[in-house]
């Protein structure tokens, strides 16, 4: 892991690559995108797909929730620590969050914000997990992300459905930190 703390490097690289199959870890590595949030995988192949990104100098959270072959117990942060270079998980799972700090990774939360009780559920979930920085999803909600980032102590990076230039702007301005897409053309900013 690097040892500059997340939010400073979401500071230096605002715009985080989701990458969600091989076309799209090909073209990441054709990038500039220095922070790669990794969107798949399997127990057999998370390891090289990690050695990848970090021989060409990125630095990589695995969302472990999307990983074949494994439960969703802690156990698989441990994997991550142990098994891969890696460098953080992303997590629905509060506890997953908190074990990936506890094992000294970098941790971002993942909130899907559907209606007004999974919002009211983010910060007390927050304060539970110790995350590093929250992603909500979708990404595309201005009015949203300014509850949030009111709500929170962590930074805040607005993912999915970030789809251009004025969504992404619109998440900066409404106080999103970084903005996670899977979206090249997003990449590029």
């Amino acid at each position: 892991m690097d040892a500059t703390p997340l939010p400073t490097l979401l500071e230096e690289h605002p715009v985080v690559a989701s990458v969600k199959d091989e076309d799209d870890l090909n073209a990441v590595l054709r990038s500039d995108c220095r922070i790669v949030f990794l969107l798949y995988g399997t127990v057999l192949d998370l390891p090289a797909i990690v050695r990848r990104l970090k021989d060409d100098g990125r630095i990589v959270l695995v969302n472990v929730d999307l990983l074949e072959g494994f439960a969703g117990k802690e156990i698989v942060v441990r994997y991550v620590r142990e098994r891969t270079a890696a460098d953080g998980i992303l997590s629905s799972k509060a506890f997953m969050v908190r074990a990936a700090r506890e094992l000294g990774l970098y941790a971002v939360h993942r909130f899907f914000l559907i209606d007004s009780m999974s919002y009211r559920n983010l910060a007390p979930q927050v304060r539970m997990s110790k995350a590093d920085c929250v992603e909500i999803l979708p990404g595309c909600m201005p009015r949203v992300i300014t509850w949030v980032v009111a709500d929170i102590d962590v930074p805040l990076i607005a993912g999915g459905l970030v789809c251009d230039r004025d969504d992404v702007f619109a998440a900066l301005k409404a106080g999103a930190s970084a903005i996670a897409s899977s979206n090249r053309e997003v990449w590029q900013m």
